[in-house]
């Protein structure tokens, strides 16, 4: 797995911070062959700022486009092979089989989102059919 360390603004990646950060291995201290560039004040202004237009994008886009865009990250995070879990399982002394389960239920949560929005449950909407011979009063049609 190729790690490059850059920030991701808007779709673009970015390094203009000249302060590296050193991956650690949690357990032995020992520093990792990975570095990240730390963010300038410039780019974090820059993310606030693209994350603000994309939301006005996003804002805008139908359930189903969603439901989309949460397989999609889903897909991408499942497919992440065993290097990602080995880099994670150095940095955080957190067992392979945890990592696994970890991954698997986010992407669960993902999908299970994903469905959600197929199936329009937090819209809230419920329709109660009218009982027209309840007692002691008929019930309308709610809708």
């Amino acid at each position: 797995m190729t790690i490059i360390g850059h920030n991701f603004i808007g779709g673009s990646r970015s390094a203009q911070g000249t302060t590296l950060l050193k991956s650690i291995h949690a357990t032995t201290g020992e520093t990792l062959p990975y570095e990240f560039h730390h963010a300038t004040e410039q780019e974090v202004n820059q993310a606030c700022e693209a994350a603000s237009q994309a939301f006005k994008t996003y804002r805008h886009t139908s359930p189903e486009q969603r439901a989309v865009f949460l397989e999609n990250i889903a897909d991408e995070l499942d497919a992440l092979g065993t290097d990602f879990l080995e880099i994670v399982s150095q940095e955080t002394a957190l067992p392979l089989a945890r990592l696994q389960g970890e991954r698997g239920r986010t992407s669960g949560q993902m999908r299970l989102f994903a469905k959600v929005l197929r199936r329009g449950d937090f819209l809230g909407a419920r329709i109660d059919t009218a009982l027209p011979e309840r007692q002691p009063l008929p019930r309308p049609d709610l809708r």
